[in-house]
């Protein structure tokens, strides 16, 4: 199917547009995520009408973050929400969509309830007492109710440490993302989102129960780490070190390719961090700084047989030593 606009009817494109501004201001019941799935799946044109809406939210980063922070502070969460809507429903029908590409949408920051940037975490304490900490390029909405305790993960991750609730009927903790929920069984976890709707739950202790939004629950015990998407969970393996002590500001690497410690270590500055194809199956065991990327790269530089090329501050990549 072409991706022009003409090939996507209009009204679509209003009713996806609808439907990410209910997942990005609202807190969807699970009566209106199950209605969500639905309308995703009825026709290929409603998946393309999804695909592309996603697609323009990119367009929103391409602002510098301060920029957009300091637009949307400026509207109540009611404007913010018709204001937003506006602005996508014009990207929508004017934006060619190979002029876009999907991402995981930092723009979400500019209005989530809590926030995090670049190389940034952020612990806080919960109206009802539990503890939580976002990790860099983190967003997350806060809705606490008579009957439910509810984290909406926007983007990035984060760590909760659940207390007893006082009510005398306790009430559930959940942390809502766009594939699923993750209903906490008294415990300690992390919640990340990988790319897209994919996501990753890690269990310091208890456990959980993940329920995707089309396919079976399961629950993860403590030690355990799973990945899960909107059709279902995959099997728990053991806990990584490496998912467990970020909070420390340390990415602590057992037998990690190259390639993939410079992908977490990414996540925590700004610009291109990259290696040689040649390095990139080199294997790294130790802890390394998150809170000085640059003295983490030193440290592989000492250790493997590689050099640091810095082309600017925004550009960095590890090759062969001469």
């Amino acid at each position: 199917m072409s991706s022009s606009t003409g090939t996507i009817q209009h009204d679509l494109l209003k009713e996806a547009a609808n439907w990410a501004m209910t997942f990005q201001y609202d807190t969807p019941s699970d009566s209106e995520r199950q209605a969500f799935e639905q309308w995703r799946r009825k026709s290929p044109a409603h998946e393309e009408a999804w695909t592309r809406t996603q697609a323009v939210f990119h367009v929103f980063d391409q602002l510098p973050a301060e920029i957009g922070k300091e637009a949307v502070e400026k509207l109540d969460r009611r404007h913010k929400r018709r204001h937003t809507l506006r602005m996508l429903g014009t990207l929508l029908f004017a934006a060619p969509l190979g002029m876009l590409a999907v991402s995981q949408a930092p723009w979400r920051r500019w209005t989530a309830d809590v926030a995090t940037g670049t190389g940034e975490r952020k612990p806080l304490v919960l109206p009802d007492g539990s503890q939580l900490v976002l990790n860099t390029r983190s967003a997350v909405n806060i809705a606490q109710s008579q009957t439910e305790r509810r984290l909406h993960l926007l983007a990035g991750e984060i760590l909760i440490t659940t207390q007893p609730d006082s009510f005398a009927v306790p009430r559930p903790f959940l942390v809502d993302t766009s594939a699923g929920l993750v209903r906490a069984l008294g415990t300690r976890f992390s919640v990340r989102q990988l790319d897209g709707d994919t996501f990753r739950v890690a269990v310091l202790e208890h456990a959980v129960e993940v329920r995707p939004l089309a396919g079976p629950s399961r629950r993860v015990q403590a030690g355990e780490q799973a990945d899960f998407d909107i059709r279902g969970v995959s099997t728990p393996r053991p806990l990584q070190d490496a998912d467990v002590f970020w909070e420390q500001g340390i990415l602590l690497a057992k037998d990690m390719r190259l390639e993939d410690v410079l992908a977490e270590l990414g996540r925590y500055r700004s610009g291109v961090l990259r290696c040689d194809p040649t390095l990139s199956q080199l294997r790294v065991s130790g802890a390394l700084s998150l809170k000085d990327t640059d003295a983490a790269l030193a440290s592989l530089a000492e250790s493997l047989p590689l050099r640091i090329v810095t082309y600017s501050s925004y550009w960095v990549e590890l090759v062969p030593q001469l």
